[in-house]
C-alpha cells in the first residue's frame, strides 16, 4: 500500500521548524507523490525559559511531547536535533535515520571581541550548557558565566541588547538559520568538544511501522549514523544527559572511526579525556570502550557531583 500522506511532529522554534521543513523537502524529493504536514508542538522546555534545563529535567523535555504524538498516532515521524535526544527511547519508538551532519562545532559569537581568549577578565559569557561551561572554565576561569536559554533569535537579541559580552552557540543552528555571518570564530574540538549528536538531525518513528521505515530509509547517512551511534553509546554507558558535562565527538577518515570523549568537573579544573579508534561498523563497542576508559580514570566520582 502506497502512503499518500505523512505528518511530521516538530517543536515550534524557528530552527526546529526549519529543520522539519528541510526533512519534508528531502522526503518529497524522494517521493513526489507524498503530501506532508508539519504538526508544531510547544514543548515543556520551550515554555519554561526562566529556569535551566538541568532544573526542570533535562533535554528530554524537548522531545517528550513529540514522542507522545508518535505514540498516540497524531504524527508519523518526529524530527529532532540529535543533541537533544535522550540516550534511552520510550518503548515502541526507534531512531532509524540520521541525516548527514552539519558543522558539529561550537561557535563564539560577540559584537565586541574576536575570540574567547580576547575577552577581558570578568566579561560575561552566555551559555546554558554545562558541557560548554566546564570546558570554558578550563580555558578561562576568570570569566563570568551566565545561563542563556531561548531560541537562536532570542539569544542573539540578548547579546545585541548588551546582556552579555559574548555567547556560545552550536554552529549548525546558526548556519541553518542563515546567521553564519554572526560567528566570530569556531571553537576547535580541543577547546570545546561537542555534545553527542551535535549538528545531526534524527528521524524518530514507531517501531515496526514498515511503510514509514521504508519511506524515510533513503535519508539515512551511514557515516553520520555510525559517528552518532559511537557518541551516544559513550554517553549512555556514563549515564550522560544534559545534567552532566559529558562530551563525545566521532569522525570517520579512510574507514577508521575516531571517537573523542570528555568528562569535566563543575569548575573545569579536572577534565578527563579519551580517544578510541576502530572499524565504523563497531561504532557501538568503540563508544562503550571509550566510556569504560573514562570510568577507569575516575569519571563516576566526577559525575556523582551532579546527581
Amino acid at each position: 500500500m502506497t502512503k499518500r500522506h505523512l505528518t511530521i511532529a516538530t517543536r515550534e522554534s524557528p530552527l526546529a521548524l526549519y529543520q522539519a521543513e528541510s526533512v519534508k523537502q528531502l522526503l518529497i524529493k524522494q517521493h513526489p507523490h507524498l503530501s506532508i504536514d508539519l504538526l508544531g508542538i510547544t514543548t515543556e522546555a520551550d515554555k519554561r525559559l526562566d529556569v535551566t534545563l538541568t532544573d526542570i529535567g533535562g533535554k528530554g523535555l524537548f522531545v517528550k511531547e513529540l514522542e507522545e504524538a508518535l505514540l498516540d498516532g497524531r504524527a508519523d515521524i518526529a524530527v529532532h536535533s540529535m543533541k537533544d535526544v535522550p540516550m534511552e527511547l520510550p518503548p515502541g519508538l526507534c531512531l532509524p535515520v540520521i541525516i548527514q551532519r552539519e558543522d558539529p562545532r561550537d561557535a563564539f559569537v560577540s559584537n565586541q571581541y574576536a575570540s574567547l581568549m580576547q575577552l577581558p577578565s570578568g566579561a560575561t559569557l552566555g551559555t546554558s550548557s554545562l558541557r560548554r561551561q566546564t570546558q570554558v572554565r578550563a580555558l578561562r576561569s576568570d570569566l563570568a558565566l551566565r545561563d542563556l536559554r531561548g531560541n537562536i533569535n532570542t539569544r542573539l537579541q540578548r547579546l545585541d541588547n548588551g546582556d552579555f559580552n559574548a555567547i556560545i552557540l552550536a554552529a549548525a543552528g546558526l548556519k541553518r538559520m542563515q546567521f553564519g555571518s554572526r560567528i566570530r570564530v569556531y571553537l576547535s574540538v580541543e577547546q570545546s568538544l561537542p555534545s553527542a549528536g551535535q549538528g545531526a538531525l534524527g528521524i524518530e518513528c514507531r517501531e515496526g511501522d514498515e511503510t514509514i521505515l521504508a519511506l524515510i530509509a533513503p535519508l539515512n547517512h551511514v557515516m553520520t549514523a555510525q559517528c552518532v551511534e559511537a557518541e551516544r553509546a559513550l554517553c549512555r554507558r556514563l549515564g550522560g544527559g544534559c545534567k552532566v558535562p559529558v562530551a563525545a565527538f566521532a569522525e570517520i577518515h579512510k574507514n577508521v572511526l575516531s571517537l573523542r570523549g570528555l568528562v569535566a568537573n563543575r569548575d573545569g579544573t579536572r577534565l578527563l579525556r579519551v580517544r578510541h579508534e576502530g572499524d565504523p561498523k563497531e561504532a557501538h563497542s568503540i563508544g562503550k570502550r571509550a566510556a569504560d576508559e573514562l570510568l577507569q580514570q575516575g569519571a563516576e566520582k566526577i559525575l556523582n557531583e551532579f546527581q
